[in-house]
């Protein structure tokens, strides 16, 4: 019994390190409701930087969706896109944030603008992992 113990838990932490470039994609990327006024308290809400760093980011993107809604790009709702990324094939309303003031937190001050794009990402293991940028449209 103690053996079965020691492997479900062994498996448990290999699936959960599995699943965390997916849970960061979610934390900075995905936002079901969200305005284009919520920029900065989000973004600082969530600690979103540079990578390593404490430096504001320069423009981060809210996908306002539910996690299950952009998981299935990685799927049948999403088509092969250059450097092997993947582009929606329906669009979604976003929420882009882009820096106006601040360079370092907690002093970042974003301008949020609202549309509704194409998303390209990158997949792993069937979850999206990073957001690459959004399309205007498919042409």
């Amino acid at each position: 019994m103690r053996i079965s113990f020691a492997c479900l838990l062994l498996l448990s932490a290999t699936v959960s390190s599995m699943n965390e470039p997916h849970r960061k994609f979610v934390t900075q990327h995905i936002k079901s409701e969200m305005s284009e006024n919520r920029c900065d308290h989000v973004i600082e809400e969530r600690g979103i930087s540079k990578p390593d760093s404490n430096t504001c980011k320069d423009t981060n993107t809210f996908i306002l969706a539910k996690s299950a809604e952009v998981t299935k790009v990685c799927g049948k709702a999403g088509k092969a896109y250059d450097g092997g990324l993947t582009m929606s094939l329906q669009p979604f309303p976003i929420v882009i944030c882009t820096l106006k003031t601040g360079n370092n937190k907690p002093k970042c001050q974003y301008k949020g603008r609202k549309v509704t794009r194409y998303i390209v990402i990158r997949c792993e293991r069937k979850y999206p992992v990073h957001f690459a940028k959004d399309v205007f449209s498919l042409g």
